[in-house]
């Protein structure tokens, strides 16, 4: 089987990792930048390119590892059409291939992933669809080789669930920006805080995120949230994402009282 990875990104190197730890090699890895096409080639012993006409034409499966403006642009560019084209966007319709390809589908892994960091991708959830039954069988196949945890959902689901994760991840790790920023001004290590976060993202695995919430926000303690709230003064974003933040959670557990 030949596979060439188009992107040399965080969810590209990662996955790339784990198809090579699973003994399946990827020959050929493409990226605009020469740096992280030349980095991944040669954690995989593939070939590399940043010149999209010399992508292999002969490769039985092509991933699309790339930012949603880029796949649109560099799928007309892959003359392979008996190939499988699979992409891994949360965001991206699978029917994003149907002009071009008649074999093709979606493998979505939900992780956040950096470069740097590893990640144990036998616990990463990976939902998969394609454009027949055939297909879905061997995508199926190739995901079972990372994770057992393999599921076949629609692309409506699919952003549904892409945009729950931006809130859970994304979002809340912007949080953590502005926690470290608000820390760090008192000269205090963020790494107090990680004890903390732990036990939140812990007891949801026993209660519901709605049984979970606690804080001023809840009760709408005005006497808390006013002091909170004289400490940004001088930060205005930080400001405003407190008290939409108080208000929303406030708004939310009145209804559910």
């Amino acid at each position: 089987m030949k596979i060439v990875m188009l992107g040399a990104g965080n969810v590209a190197t990662h996955l790339c990792l784990a198809l090579q730890k699973a003994d399946i090699k990827i020959s050929q890895v493409y990226s605009r930048t020469e740096v992280a096409a030349v980095k991944l080639a040669n954690q995989l012993n593939a070939t590399h390119s940043t010149d999209i006409s010399d992508v292999f034409i002969d490769a039985d499966i092509y991933f699309y590892c790339l930012k949603d403006s880029i796949l649109e642009e560099i799928i007309p560019q892959i003359k392979a059409p008996e190939a499988i084209h699979i992409h891994t966007a949360g965001s991206m319709n699978v029917n994003i291939f149907a002009p071009y390809f008649k074999n093709y589908g979606v493998l979505y892994p939900l992780q956040t992933f950096s470069v740097n960091k590893a990640v144990n991708f036998s616990e990463v959830p990976v939902f998969i669809e394609a454009s027949n039954e055939k297909v879905e069988g061997k995508i199926k196949n190739l995901a079972q080789c990372l994770t057992s945890k393999v599921f076949v959902i629609t692309s409506v689901q699919r952003i549904k669930l892409h945009l729950a994760a931006v809130f859970a991840c994304n979002f809340t790790n912007y949080l953590y920006t502005l926690s470290s920023e608000i820390v760090s001004e008192a000269n205090l290590p963020f790494d107090i805080l990680i004890p903390l976060i732990t036990e939140t993202a812990d007891k949801i695995k026993s209660l519901t995120p709605l049984d979970a919430q606690t804080g001023p926000a809840v009760r709408m303690d005005q006497n808390v949230i006013s002091k909170h709230l004289a400490l940004l003064d001088e930060s205005e974003d930080k400001k405003m994402i407190y008290e939409e933040l108080t208000k929303q959670i406030y708004k939310k557990y009145r209804k559910e009282i």
